[in-house]
């Protein structure tokens, strides 16, 4: 028995597929709010969610991401009134499973939803990761990491070509190594290529190679890397960066197996498998004639979409662990401990630059305490450290601004019993703006751990102005 839930503000529609759902021998529920919905959603175990586009507090797309964010997120078919080319590919695109328009017979209702029930039965004997697969040092178990594991895995199964999307940093070209090392060729090469290193004119006989005096400086023959992918895996990074005539050659290569190196007068064959990656949009390069459609009909077979860090908070102290353990490896030294406030501080960062930003912050981070067996926050970089407490304490500037207004309102309630007692606005004013310069001196040398320079950056004032106004308020260090 399936559990269905129906997101939609028209209450003859809810009521009239409760009905049906329930009709067809399984349970169904329904909400009239994106709001109301989306908390069913995480209190039950649903299967299907119908989920209509005009709700009145939210577009129902944009809740879309929320209600696939499960170890085993529901089906999502999308209804609406409107026929919107753009909105059913971003539901396609956020793992809708079909985009229907009303009104609806209920026989167009029953045949999608027998068939994603049906998937939804085989889905379930299937959804976990098999107990050989090999994640090649991808770590976490966020619903949103353990989603593009399972699609990664499903991948592995073919030969065919994969995409892999992302911001840059999220672990791109690690995927595509999990992804070779889990298929049949795992055995083969395993080869990169990044189109964004190697300037557009080297880059074609990087890849099909070159005979003897086919260019200047061309002094003897070279064969290219689509040659040395035989039998294995060419990995293809950053893919937008290649020209629209490099495109052209690579779609024949990928058709016929077949190409012809640079200045030679013979074809070589080679046998290998595509997996591509960009962090840049694809489809809209198409539609800016930047990259060729029939490409990425051919690369976009299976799309994995690596999600950014900060959308996967849960892994960071586990992720961290594990880059620390890599990093105390490699220089061969014993692992160290990350301190508990390192670990909140991480957290609380967006990190703009992803795995990659956090791998180079340990890097850096075990360095500089490389005698200590546990890393603490004064053992980050400077400009991390100056950046995560600015956003510190602009958070709690908020807090801070009520406090002052309550201290206000307090003061001029104090000052207005009488007009005898009623401070003149300046004094006033003055008297104010002291408490608060105080408040923030003492919160900026707590934050930065008593250090000067660090405050000195963050605050923007220099070291003079800055031992000023300590003194000034009594909190210069002794």
């Amino acid at each position: 028995m399936a559990n269905v839930l129906i997101i939609d503000d028209d209450q003859p529609t809810c009521d009239a597929l409760t009905e049906l759902v329930r009709n067809i021998g399984h349970k169904a529920d329904f909400a009239l709010t994106a709001g109301e919905g989306v908390e069913k959603a995480e209190e039950g175990d649903f299967d299907v969610v119908f989920l209509d586009v005009r709700l009145p507090d939210a577009n129902g797309l944009s809740i879309l991401p929320t209600l696939r964010q499960r170890p085993l997120p529901p089906e999502v078919i999308i209804l609406t009134g409107l026929g919107d080319p753009d909105g059913a590919e971003l539901a396609i695109r956020n793992g809708a499973w079909d985009y229907l328009q009303k009104p609806l017979s209920p026989k167009e209702i029953l045949l999608p939803l027998q068939r994603v029930l049906k998937y939804r039965d085989t889905l379930r004997h299937h959804a976990k990761l098999p107990e050989t697969f090999d994640r090649s040092g991808i770590a976490g178990t966020s619903p949103a990491i353990t989603s593009a594991l399972e699609k990664l895995a499903s991948a592995a199964r073919s030969d065919a070509g994969v995409l892999i999307t992302g911001e840059t940093g999220t672990g791109k070209e690690l995927f595509a190594r999990a992804l070779h090392n889990n298929s049949s060729r795992a055995a083969g090469p395993f080869i990169v290529v990044d189109c964004a290193a190697i300037p557009a004119t080297l880059l074609e006989s990087t890849l099909f190679g070159h005979v003897k005096g086919a260019f200047t400086g061309a002094d003897r023959a070279c064969e290219g890397l689509v040659l040395k992918a035989n039998k294995g895996t060419l990995f293809l990074d950053e893919i937008g960066e290649m020209s629209l005539d490099l495109q052209k050659r690579l779609l024949r290569v990928l058709q016929e197996k077949r190409y012809r190196p640079v200045g030679a007068n013979h074809e070589e064959q080679s046998d290998f498998r595509l997996v591509a990656a960009t962090h840049r949009n694809l489809g809209k390069m198409v539609d800016e004639g930047d990259f060729r459609q029939d490409l990425l009909y051919r690369l976009g077979a299976m799309v994995i979409e690596l999600p950014p860090l900060r959308d996967r908070q849960e892994d960071i102290a586990k992720l961290a662990e594990s880059i620390v353990q890599r990093i105390c490896g490699k220089y061969g030294i014993p692992p160290k401990v990350l301190n508990c406030e390192v670990v909140q501080a991480f957290s609380a960062y967006e990190w703009p630059g992803n795995v990659r930003e956090l791998g180079n912050v340990l890097e850096s981070s075990i360095a500089a305490a490389y005698e200590m067996p546990e890393l603490y926050v004064h053992n980050l970089p400077e400009q991390l450290r100056i950046r995560m407490l600015k956003k510190s304490m602009s958070k709690e500037g908020g807090t801070a601004a009520c406090r002052q207004d309550e201290l206000s309102n307090a003061e001029i309630d104090d000052a207005s019993r009488t007009d005898e007692t009623m401070l003149p606005y300046k004094s006033f004013r003055q008297e104010v703006l002291a408490k608060a310069e105080k408040r923030y001196f003492s919160k900026l040398i707590e934050v930065c751990g008593g250090d000067i320079k660090l405050a000195s950056n963050v605050s923007g004032l220099g070291k003079s102005r800055l031992y000023s106004q300590l003194k000034k308020y009594g909190l210069e260090k002794d």
